[in-house]
């Protein structure tokens, strides 16, 4: 039987706004950018492309240029050197780190309605799969806590000496979580372990979780897919038990890698059971969309954050795109605007879409050779 729904009005807030934008996105994001203006206005970077004139997205594409993080650098320095209103609306709270997959980790400013962002759209995959199956134990126990460290290394910002990690673990630290459900271990344990992301290091992080979780009720895990993955078989190997054997796991929610549905689901039901996988767009820039059913991709965020997607024929609104159509994302937040993400994206039809890669020249050739093979299918 079913828990009783916690607080249901305020789980409501957080997934309606979501709801309501997927129903009419076009009006949703020209609030959305109007909201966004407001913030870029209070900015010299702003003032400088004339953003009090902008009423439309064509005025925003033609007054902003997009934005690399190489571009932005010159600005962050200054962010760093106290002069925050460069780039930024309102001081930044704290740095955080990318996890440098793809390069060189990035070193990014976080401000107050950035975190807000962050919480509220981070847990609408947990909220939105509580409601749909009518299921509210999920919102009553442990998620596994299998996050990077946050506290990593030290730089100067504004004059004084400041600490910063990876996101997903400062993310974890700063995040009160909702109602009765909260991460074991807690990301304090996680950093006493040290800054370490090698292979040794993983396996004393895998260590502690396994420890401090295994009396719990255990009811979901949710970040980086591959971590997930590497957790179920460092458990499997070390302690000869699956998590399915540990935990009755309500739900697996995963993030930052393409390919989950059809690459990693299947290895990670094998180890945590018969549970969905849920699939979130997220980065240490923004949670931009997760997925809403069954159908394995993720729907946007429209109501945080201004999408537009660089195409063959030109920049279109993310939400303009017609089902196969495809190109880089360029993502406008509370943080930078027009900031190309890197990423690769395609419409499914009906604000359905999947991340399909990183915007690079080899990406972009496999995929016009899959489409080319295989597009008849879509």
């Amino acid at each position: 039987m079913s828990s009783p729904p916690p607080q249901n009005s305020f789980l409501q807030s957080l997934v309606n706004p979501w709801y309501e934008a997927l129903q009419n996105p076009a009006e949703a994001q020209h609030e959305v950018l109007l909201e966004l203006i407001g913030h870029y206005k209070k900015t010299e970077y702003g003032k400088q492309h004339s953003a009090s004139e902008v009423t439309n997205a064509l005025d925003f594409q033609t007054s902003f240029p997009k934005l690399s993080y190489t571009q932005l650098k010159p600005y962050l320095e200054q962010i760093k050197a106290g002069a925050y209103w460069t780039m930024l609306s309102e001081p930044p709270t704290c740095w955080v780190m990318t996890r440098g997959s793809t390069g060189t980790s990035k070193v990014l400013p976080i401000t107050k309605t950035h975190l807000e962002q962050i919480f509220s759209c981070g847990a609408r995959a947990l909220v939105n799969y509580a409601l749909r199956k009518n299921d509210f134990s999920l919102l009553t126990g442990k998620i596994l806590n299998l996050n990077f460290p946050s506290t990593v290394a030290k730089m100067k910002s504004n004059g004084e000496i400041v600490t910063y990690g990876y996101s997903s673990g400062t993310y974890a630290k700063l995040n009160p979580m909702l109602n009765q459900i909260s991460l074991v271990p807690k990301q304090e344990e996680i950093d006493a372990l040290g800054p370490g992301i090698t292979g040794l290091d993983w396996r004393k992080r895998f260590e502690l979780v396994y420890q401090k979780a295994l009396h719990e009720t255990v009811i979901a895990a949710m970040g980086v897919t591959p971590v997930i993955l590497s957790f179920a078989r460092y458990i499997t190997k070390k302690h000869r038990k699956k998590p399915r054997d540990l935990w009755r796991i309500k739900a697996l929610f995963c993030t930052s890698v393409r390919k989950i549905q059809s690459k990693y689901a299947p290895k990670l039901t094998s180890y945590y059971g018969a549970v969905p996988v849920a699939e979130m767009y997220t980065a240490t820039e923004g949670v931009y969309g997760q997925q809403l059913d069954d159908l394995p991709y993720i729907c946007p965020n429209y109501d945080k954050y201004l999408f537009e997607v660089e195409t063959g024929k030109g920049v279109k609104m993310l939400h303009e795109l017609k089902r196969g159509e495809w190109g880089k994302l360029v993502v406008s937040s509370c943080l930078f605007p027009r900031y190309c993400i890197g990423d690769m994206i395609e419409a499914m039809g009906k604000n359905y879409f999947r991340i399909f890669g990183r915007a690079t020249t080899f990406t972009i050739l496999e995929h016009r050779l899959f489409r080319l093979l295989y597009g008849w299918l879509l």
